[in-house]
């Protein structure tokens, strides 16, 4: 069976609903994965908007997401995203911009700890390479009309 996340809050290809957005509390939706690789010891999610105006925007990063017991983000760390903090950003393209699509992509990671403290998406891909056994990933989308 291959590695898949998937969200109890919205099905793939379908609009987030307002509560993890912007527009809402924006708390990040629950995630859920399936059948991650046998080696599997943490996983890392990166959030992104590719439709954004100037180019894609990095929601929500976090790593060392502990790989046993139930998937919980909130037991990772996370790294700064193009928002400037750290922390999950809910999906909030311009008003009047159109759907903008959101993938959440999660790495299942041979390693218990990527050791990234401080680092930015760029180091946090970089470090990824050489240890992601597969990837999974959820795509939403989410519009603000004016």
């Amino acid at each position: 069976m291959p590695f898949t996340v998937g969200s109890p809050a919205f099905a793939e290809g379908s609009e987030i609903p307002k509560p993890h957005t912007c527009d809402g509390a924006d708390a990040p939706p629950p995630l859920t994965i399936r059948d991650a690789p046998d080696g599997t010891r943490s996983f890392a999610i990166i959030m992104d908007d590719p439709d954004a105006p100037r180019g894609t925007f990095t929601h929500w990063l976090v790593y060392d997401i502990p790989a046993g017991g139930a998937f919980d983000p909130d037991r990772g760390k996370t790294l700064r995203s193009d928002f400037g903090r750290g922390g999950y950003g809910g999906p909030c393209p311009p008003p009047g911009h159109g759907p903008h699509r959101y993938h959440f992509t999660v790495h299942a990671v041979d390693v218990p700890s990527l050791a990234l403290e401080g680092a930015t998406r760029r180091y946090l891909e970089a470090a990824l390479e050489g240890h992601t056994l597969a990837t999974a990933r959820l795509t939403g989308r989410y519009e603000r009309r004016r």
